[in-house]
């Protein structure tokens, strides 16, 4: 028989009260409620449900999921609706991935400011595709732009960036016609980089302007004038890392690439490999050496100190929609791309076959025809209170 998979909820419910002690006075609302949620996922102690097969009325008890979404295990229903929704905006071209990624003297203010900092990230991002597509040096079109926010390095470091898919082409500015991209190109990453960092170090410098910006702890020092120019310019005259892949595939290969990219947390339950007296082991990929494949090893409190610092401010969008694709335009703007490339709305086969695939997880397991359908809601068989407001989780990396 072999024994069950480790998941980042086994660490939590192991070392919560060691991490606690340490570092309780620093753990957020947000976080210690993802730190509960997680830990208690799928137990009796978030209720159970009864399912009932629809053929041969078979009957189970399941628990309850947390819903958390910075929990690994309640990530892929919410993932698979979500892309249905997406394949009807996608368009018969290539599209590319654009990555934005801000200098590590940067992360600090930036774990301390997740809100205002974040926010401007997008802005940054977004403007600088949206106006150099624009310029007709470049494309001389309006792009549709679709943007997800990371904060985790493969080693769970505080890393923030954003990763962005964007078709391939897009309107003339006059709307007249569908203007292409190069085929193994999509704009110039120098240019990219530089606007980038000029737009952002300017968001910056107003925000501190306007006294919107906070520097508690180690980042008191930043709070002073010539500091935090100081800091600035030292940025300004660094090369910034923007990161563009040429365009690839179709609809079909997007939608892989986005259940690769917008539903994830820092880390995944199948790079654990164990928990073995406090000492957390995982995989993970070193970028610097060609992807390979290594393994680290983490003291468990370190572990959860890590995971935590990627909760994200409560109700804070970390997927989001620029130029075309924008919420408020994006139908009227994707017929008029579909008129000008032929083309009709399609969902791709393959994201079909994925959802069928997901009913089929929840076939009877007696008759092997029927499907499961929740029928009744059990009591949970305790309650737990919600943790005071305790400050920012420190980051000591």
């Amino acid at each position: 028989m072999s024994r069950p998979r480790l998941e980042v909820a086994d660490v939590f419910r192991a070392h919560q009260q060691s991490f606690l002690q340490r570092w309780g006075h620093a753990v957020s609302r947000q976080q210690r409620k993802v730190l509960r949620d997680i830990g208690l996922c799928r137990t009796a102690a978030l209720g159970t449900h009864l399912e009932r097969c629809d053929r041969c009325n078979y009957e189970t008890v399941a628990y309850d999921s947390c819903r958390n979404r910075h929990c690994p295990k309640c990530l892929s229903t919410a993932r698979d609706l979500w892309l249905l929704k997406q394949a009807a905006s996608l368009l018969p071209v290539p599209y590319a991935h654009v990555v934005f990624t801000l200098p590590e003297q940067l992360a600090p203010l930036a774990l301390r400011n997740q809100r205002l900092f974040y926010n401007l990230l997008f802005r940054a991002a977004s403007e600088t595709l949206l106006e150099i597509a624009a310029d007709p040096r470049h494309l001389g079109a309006r792009i549709g732009v679709l943007a997800v926010l990371h904060t985790w390095s493969q080693t769970l470091r505080h890393h923030p960036h954003l990763h962005c898919l964007v078709p391939a082409g897009g309107l003339a500015l006059d709307h007249s016609r569908w203007i292409s991209t190069q085929p193994r190109f999509f704009l110039p990453v120098r240019v990219l980089s530089r606007m980038f960092r000029g737009k952002m170090l300017a968001f910056l410098r107003h925000a501190y302007t306007q006294e919107q910006l906070c520097f508690p702890g180690a980042l008191a020092a930043l709070s002073q004038p010539c500091a935090f120019h100081s800091l600035l310019r030292r940025l300004r005259n660094k090369e910034w890392v923007v990161y563009a892949k040429p365009p690839f595939g179709g609809p079909e290969h997007v939608l892989k690439y986005l259940a690769r990219y917008t539903h994830r947390v820092a880390i995944a339950n199948g790079r654990l490999l164990s928990l073995i007296d406090g000492q957390v082991r995982f995989r993970w990929r070193d970028s610097k050496h060609n992807n390979r494949s290594k393994v680290m090893q983490l003291d468990a409190v370190e572990f959860i100190r890590r995971f935590l610092l990627h909760v994200l401010p409560a109700g804070f969008v970390k997927i989001r929609h620029f130029g075309f694709l924008a919420n408020r335009n994006r139908r009227k703007a994707l017929a008029l791309c579909r008129l000008h490339l032929r083309a009709s709305v399609s969902v791709p086969t393959t994201l079909l076959t994925e959802q069928q695939q997901s009913a089929l997880d929840r076939r009877c397991p007696r008759c092997q025809q029927g499907t499961l359908h929740i029928v009744a809601r059990l009591t949970p068989a305790l309650t737990t209170g919600t943790a005071p407001v305790l400050g920012h989780l420190i980051n000591s990396s």
